[in-house]
């Protein structure tokens, strides 16, 4: 019978290992797309340090999550452990699996250390935290450490809404750290229709009040800053400064042109989504990425040809799917995972139950995002959309 020592001799002579200054350069890029890294490790050596950009699955999981996380078999992968062991049985694992371009790190990540290379720290989630978001943290797309963006993310909602409520909740069960909500309301028998943060005890109540009462209540690893008034060029650049990204819920043309212009002067993205009767819309604005909310509409309609929800009405449930939608852009934009909306817009229709695509492109003549964020200048958004005229 062959000892262990005599089986990884044979493994390692099957497998391709590479050394800590090939690793080091091929995660750079040198020679071509960078490599995906793997930290094969337990938890309790993982959160001692690990390899930049490296992915964690530890090695119990690796060939259950493997095709998920590398679909492609021909991409290359480099595995390592802490010396160099795990990984080379792993590499041979993959090989069986059908992998054709898979490393193991010579010595694991004890040599990169001794090499006096960067390693970085993860966030170390509680154990009610990891209980908590267990089934967030079992997808590769997200694992421990995107939990750990969405904890450190700061998203503002604009308004406490029909869309800001479902979008908040949400956004606060998925973990984000912080959610601002901005909204000057108080909450009225007719929103208990649609904007599910409220209930019937929260009447006459201050409506970012009520939302911090029910996010806070559904997760106390949220911090909900509230912002009671309504936005103006005076305290928007104020109050977007300290946040990642908007979620907006507005329901009103100036605040609509009034966020764009901000959010283009700072460089941050807005989820925008608006509802009407039966159909929703849904898109998304990158700075410098894609169109903005100007190149889709660069005049607001005459005054009365827009009604509001308030004097057309609108579906209960149309704001809850849109607003859940908001959230999910919201989030991939966190993680840097899947394809945004910037570029399209989607729009659903209620009662047909149909979604549509549409195209949207960056206007090159555009008011707004063709000048640069210093040149963008904050108007009287209430003149420039003649309301009251």
């Amino acid at each position: 019978m062959a000892s262990f020592n005599e089986i990884l001799g044979q493994v390692k002579q099957t497998i391709r290992e590479v050394s800590v200054d090939e690793t080091r350069a091929r995660a750079k890029g040198e020679g071509g797309a960078a490599p995906v890294l793997i930290d094969v490790r337990e938890r309790d050596e993982y959160e001692q340090g690990f390899i930049p950009q490296a992915q964690w699955v530890p090695r119990g999981f690796l060939e259950l999550k493997i095709e998920d996380l590398v679909p492609e078999r021909e991409r290359e992968v480099i595995l390592y452990c802490a010396g160099g062991t795990r990984s080379a049985l792993a590499a041979r694992s993959l090989r069986e699996l059908g992998y054709t371009n898979v490393a193991s790190l010579a010595g694991g990540f004890r040599a990169w250390k001794n090499a006096g290379l960067a390693f970085d720290r993860p966030r170390t989630l509680s154990p009610e935290q990891v209980k908590r978001y267990s089934r967030h943290i079992m997808l590769p797309e997200v694992g421990e450490a995107g939990q750990g963006k969405l904890l450190d993310a700061k998203v503002l909602c604009l308004g406490a809404g029909g869309l800001g409520s479902p979008s908040a909740l949400y956004l606060a069960a998925a973990g984000v750290g912080t959610i601002g909500i901005v909204d000057d309301d108080v909450v009225d028998e007719s929103n208990l229709q649609r904007q599910v943060l409220h209930n019937l005890e929260r009447l006459g109540m201050p409506k970012v009040e009520s939302a911090r009462k029910t996010l806070q209540l559904l997760n106390p690893d949220v911090k909900v800053v509230g912002h009671q008034t309504r936005l103006t060029s005076e305290n928007i650049l104020e109050i977007l400064a300290g946040y990642d990204l908007v979620v907006d819920g507005a329901d009103n043309f100036p605040t609509r042109y009034l966020l764009n212009d901000a959010a283009l002067k700072l460089g941050k993205p807005v989820v925008h989504a608006s509802i009407f009767r039966f159909e929703g819309q849904l898109t998304t604005f990158l700075p410098d990425q894609g169109p903005c909310y100007r190149c889709l509409y660069p005049d607001p309609p005459p005054p009365g040809m827009a009604p509001s929800c308030q004097e057309a009405g609108v579906l209960g449930v149309l704001p809850g799917i849109v607003g859940c939608l908001q959230a999910n852009e919201a989030i991939k934009l966190i993680l840097g995972a899947g394809q945004s909306l910037s570029g399209r817009l989607l729009v659903f229709d209620a009662l047909g139950t149909k979604f549509r695509t549409l195209k949207l492109r960056k206007d090159p003549e555009c008011r707004v995002c063709s000048k640069s964020p210093a040149e963008i200048e904050l108007i009287d958004y209430e003149a420039f959309c003649a309301i009251g005229s």
